[in-house]
C-alpha cells in the first residue's frame, strides 16, 4: 500500500486510519471480525515500539555521534528490543513467521516488565488459526506505515486507535460490549464527573481504556497537566486488558496501572488488604451479570456489602456497591453507566436501592436515549453518587430525561457534542439551561422517592412522551432480562437431572 504522506512528511488522519483499517482487512477471511482486535493490536504496537527504537536512535546518534555508548543510548528508549527481535528481523523472516513473532513478543515483555501481558495471549504459530499467508499480508501492510513522531503525531495515533476500536465494535456487533463504550457516552460521563488535576481515577471493568483515556482527554482541554492524574484500572478478560494498555501507551501515557483479573473475586486496586479509594469511579460494567460471585460476598473482606448482597443472578449492584466503596472521603464521585432495571426491579435490589438514597449517596439519575451501544438497543441510564453532596442536593435526587437527545444513524443512535453539553449544563446547574425540545429536569426530594417505594424509574418524576417510551422500553428490556434467567435456570436444571438419571 503506497502511502502519500504531506509536506510535512506526516500522513494525514485520514491516511493513517485508512492504513490501519487496510491492516485490519488482511485478516478477512481465515479470522472472524470479531477477533481483528486480537491479531491487528499486538502487531501495531510491536511496530509502534520499533519505529519509536529507530527514532529514539537516530536522536542519539545526531547528539553524540562517534561518542554514542550503550549506556548513553539506553537513556534514550523507554523500552528494550532483545537482539534479533526488532520489527525487521520479524518481517524479513520467511518460514515460520508466527513462530517467530510469538518468540520476539515474548523476549519484549520479558525485557520490558512494565508490558507483561500487553501482547495478549494469541498463538501465533498455530497456521491452523492464522495461516501463515494472513499473517504475513498483515505484516507487509503495517511495514508500510511509518509510526514515529516524525511520521505520526501521539494524538492522530491515539484517535486513529479509537478509530480501528470503534471499526472493531462496528465488526463484531454484540461482542462490542465487552471492550468498547462509544466514545459519547464516555465524553458524557467523564465530564458529568469533570476530574481534576492531580486525581486518583479507578474504572473496574476498564475494558479497552477509553473511560480513562477521556479522563486525561478532559484534563488536558481544561488547561492541566493529564501526567499529573493516577490512573488505574481492573479488567477480568486477557486479550482487553491488553489492549487497555496499549491504549493508554499509544495516547502517550505511561503513567498507570491497569492489573487483570475478576473485580468482584479477587479485586487488585488494593491500598494493603483494604480496597484502595478514589477521587473518580468511572465504568460501563456488563449489565445483568450471572454467577457473579455472590457466595463470596455473605463474607465479603473488602467491606463493600453497603447495603445488601445482591441477588447471586444479577451482578449490577455488586458494580454499584463496589464502586460506591471505592469513592474517596469528601472527593469521591461515581458514574455508572446501567440499565433502566436498576431503577425498578424489586426483591433484594429495590432493599439495597432504598439503602442506597437513604444513605443520600445518589446525587443524578439521567436517562439516556435507546439504541447508543453495539452490545444492547435497550435505553441505559447514567447513575451519579457523591460521598459529600452540595449543600442544596442533600436529601434530593437529580433526574434527567435525555432520552429524546440522540441523532439516529444506520446502525447505532449517537449524542452530538451540543447534546452532551446539554445534558452536562442540566446536570450542572439542575435546570435545562437550553430550552430546546428532548430534555426534562427535575430535582427531587428523597421524601418524593419514598413515597414512590424508592422506584427510581425517570418516568415516575418527570412525566413527557419520551420518558414514557423509555419506560416501556425498560419494562420490555426486564421482560426479556427475565426470560432469559429462566431459560438460563431451565437448562441448568435440565443438566443436574440429567446428571442424577432422571429423564427430562
Amino acid at each position: 500500500m503506497a502511502l502519500h504522506l504531506t509536506g510535512s512528511g506526516q500522513m494525514t488522519q485520514r491516511q493513517l486510519e485508512s492504513a490501519l483499517w487496510s491492516a485490519a482487512n488482511a485478516l478477512r477471511g481465515p479470522v472472524d471480525p470479531g477477533d481483528y482486535k486480537a491479531y491487528v493490536f499486538p502487531v501495531m504496537f510491536f511496530k509502534w515500539i520499533s519505529d519509536n527504537w529507530d527514532y529514539q536512535h537516530a536522536q542519539a546518534v545526531k547528539e553524540f555521534g562517534e561518542n554514542l555508548t550503550e549506556e548513553i543510548e539506553a537513556d534514550y528508549h523507554p523500552f528494550v528490543i532483545p537482539d534479533a527481535c526488532h520489527w525487521h528481523d520479524v518481517h524479513e523472516t520467511s518460514i515460520n513467521v508466527g513462530a517467530k513473532l510469538a518468540t520476539c513478543l515474548q523476549r519484549i515483555q520479558q525485557a520490558n516488565p512494565e508490558l507483561a501481558g500487553v501482547f495478549g495471549d494469541v498463538n501465533w504459530a498455530n497456521k491452523d488459526r492464522l495461516p501463515e499467508s494472513a499473517l504475513v499480508a498483515l505484516l507487509d501492510t503495517f511495514h508500510s506505515v511509518r509510526l514515529d513522531p516524525d511520521s505520526v503525531s501521539g494524538d492522530m495515533l491515539g484517535a486513529a486507535y479509537e478509530y480501528l476500536l470503534r471499526e472493531f465494535a462496528e465488526a463484531s456487533g454484540k461482542k462490542a460490549g465487552e471492550f468498547f463504550t462509544p466514545r459519547h457516552v464516555v465524553h458524557l460521563l467523564v465530564r458529568i464527573l469533570d476530574p481534576q488535576p492531580g486525581e486518583s481515577i479507578a474504572d473496574p471493568a476498564c475494558g479497552s481504556g477509553g473511560m480513562l483515556v477521556e479522563t486525561v482527554n478532559a484534563v488536558r482541554n481544561a488547561g492541566g497537566d493529564p501526567r499529573t492524574l493516577r490512573l488505574h484500572g481492573q479488567e477480568v478478560n486477557l486479550t482487553t486488558a491488553a489492549i487497555a494498555k496499549m491504549n493508554l501507551y499509544l495516547h502517550g501515557l505511561d503513567d498507570f496501572k491497569i492489573v487483570r483479573g475478576d473485580t468482584f473475586r479477587e479485586p487488585k486496586l488494593l491500598d494493603g488488604a483494604a480496597l484502595r479509594k478514589f477521587d473518580v469511579v468511572i465504568a460501563n460494567p456488563p449489565f445483568s451479570l450471572q454467577n457473579w460471585g455472590a457466595e463470596a460476598w455473605t463474607k465479603d473482606p473488602y467491606s463493600r456489602v453497603i447495603c445488601g448482597v445482591p441477588p447471586a443472578k444479577n451482578g449490577d449492584y455488586a458494580w454499584i456497591q463496589h464502586m460506591v466503596a471505592t469513592m474517596a472521603g469528601q472527593t469521591g464521585r461515581v458514574g455508572v453507566v446501567m440499565s433502566h432495571g436498576v431503577l425498578f426491579r424489586g426483591g433484594k435490589e429495590a432493599a439495597i436501592r432504598e439503602c442506597l438514597i437513604s444513605k443520600d449517596l445518589l446525587e443524578a439519575v439521567i436517562g439516556l436515549p435507546g439504541n447508543l451501544f453495539y452490545s444492547t438497543a435497550i435505553p441505559v441510564c447514567l447513575l451519579i453518587f457523591r460521598n459529600a453532596k452540595s449543600q442544596d442536593r442533600k436529601g434530593k435526587v437529580l433526574f434527567i430525561d435525555a432520552s429524546a437527545r440522540y441523532q439516529a444513524s444506520r446502525n447505532q443512535n449517537t449524542m452530538s457534542e451540543h447534546d452532551v453539553e446539554v445534558i452536562d449544563a442540566a446536570y450542572k446547574k439542575g435546570v435545562d439551561t437550553d430550552g430546546a425540545a428532548g430534555l426534562s429536569v427535575r430535582l427531587v426530594d428523597v421524601t418524593e422517592v419514598q413515597a414512590n417505594g424508592y422506584d427510581l424509574s425517570v418516568g415516575r418524576y418527570i412525566k413527557t412522551e419520551s420518558g414514557a417510551e423509555a419506560n416501556v422500553e425498560a419494562a420490555i428490556a426486564a421482560y426479556r432480562e427475565a426470560r432469559h434467567q429462566l431459560t438460563a435456570m431451565d437448562m441448568t436444571l435440565e443438566t443436574k437431572l440429567k446428571a442424577a438419571g432422571f429423564d427430562a
